[in-house]
């Protein structure tokens, strides 16, 4: 049985329709209950703050993985910008290892070695740490309000996906699912962390291709669409001014991230990956979509790799007809995005 008194959580509030749909409205008493599953992690952060600003969100909880940093980092992480962006949630320490078995290298030249662009993080306050592991936090949460958890998750699934090998039929029970991953070649969008896999499936294949295969809504906002999210340095400079000392303490960890974007991608500025799978939870009329069934490559060279079947092809491999058809972001309107992240960050 689940005993409510050990997960502390905000209420807050918005009407959201079903993945994949484009109509969208908001119900001034209505709220969405999110469950954040993370690896803070830069652009994780901005995604906090993000969720932290936003009375349409009951946040249940803020679950950990791997990714960006190990374990004991990222969970070090969520309960500083926990406590720093005054959220009250309950941060779940989760999986530490992957599925897969394969372990990788920390992206350090992204996150930094602190997986916060080596600003200055004081200890962490373990009071803010609730018992148990994040699966087991995932399946309470959904037992407890069924048809209404949308879990948003936007590092490496092997969270969710401990948790529906602990019990399957919990996948009826969620609302949906919003993942930050994948890639599926619009714009000629393939990769980041290979020519042909994106850096949070690539993380855990296995996880990744169990989740699109299980009987929940899934929505991905892939490479596709993150990319289209662009925080030039004048944008990161607005914030600074705009949104006092969390502004100035994203343009602070962005120093590190910039750096990298601009060896790698020539860009002046950084993508916002992670804050994007939040919108998607608020305004899915600004994206444009596509539906089928998604395979995950496990091995090989093309590793992580994510491969959609348009529900409208028909025949194939009989893999593609033993799985249910979730839904890919395939644009974005930035300049909404942009500029509904800044107004709402600066409240």
């Amino acid at each position: 049985m689940l005993e409510h008194r050990r997960y502390t959580r905000i209420t807050r509030a918005v009407a959201f329709p079903n993945p994949g749909s484009k109509g969208a409205g908001t119900k001034a008493n209505e709220t969405m209950k999110v469950i954040f599953d993370t690896d803070p992690g830069i652009d994780d952060a901005m995604a906090l703050l993000y969720l932290s600003k936003l009375p349409e969100i009951d946040l249940l909880g803020i679950t950990t993985v791997v990714g960006n940093a190990d374990l004991a980092t990222t969970t070090r992480n969520a309960l500083f910008l926990k406590e720093r962006f005054g959220l009250s949630a309950p941060v779940v320490r989760g999986a530490g290892k992957t599925l897969d078995g394969v372990e990788k290298a920390e992206p350090v030249i992204v996150h930094g070695v602190n997986g916060l662009g080596e600003i200055e993080i004081p200890a962490a306050d373990e009071g803010g740490l609730a018992p148990g592991e994040a699966s087991q936090f995932i399946i309470d949460m959904l037992k407890a309000h069924p048809g209404e958890v949308s879990i948003i998750a936007v590092g490496r699934m092997t969270n969710l996906a401990l948790a529906l090998r602990a019990e399957p039929e919990v996948a009826k029970l969620a609302k949906q699912v919003i993942i930050m991953g994948g890639a599926f070649g619009y714009q000629g969008r393939s990769g980041n962390i290979t020519p042909a896999a994106e850096a949070n499936i690539h993380g855990d294949p296995v996880a990744a291709d169990e989740i699109f295969a299980a009987d929940w809504p899934v929505v991905v906002v892939g490479l596709d669409v993150t990319h289209d999210i662009i925080l030039d340095t004048a944008y990161l400079e607005t914030l600074s001014r705009e949104v006092g000392e969390n502004g100035a303490l994203l343009a602070q960890m962005c120093e590190h991230y910039a750096r990298f974007y601009k060896e790698m991608m020539g860009l002046s500025g950084v993508v916002g990956h992670d804050l994007l799978a939040v919108t998607y939870a608020l305004h899915p009329e600004w994206f444009e979509t596509r539906r089928g069934p998604i395979i995950v490559v496990r091995d090989g060279v093309a590793v992580g790799q994510t491969i959609q079947m348009p529900e409208s092809r028909k025949g194939g491999h009989p893999d593609w007809a033993n799985r249910p058809a979730q839904t890919i972001c395939t644009s974005v309107d930035a300049g909404k995005v942009l500029a509904h992240y800044r107004e709402t960050v600066g409240r």
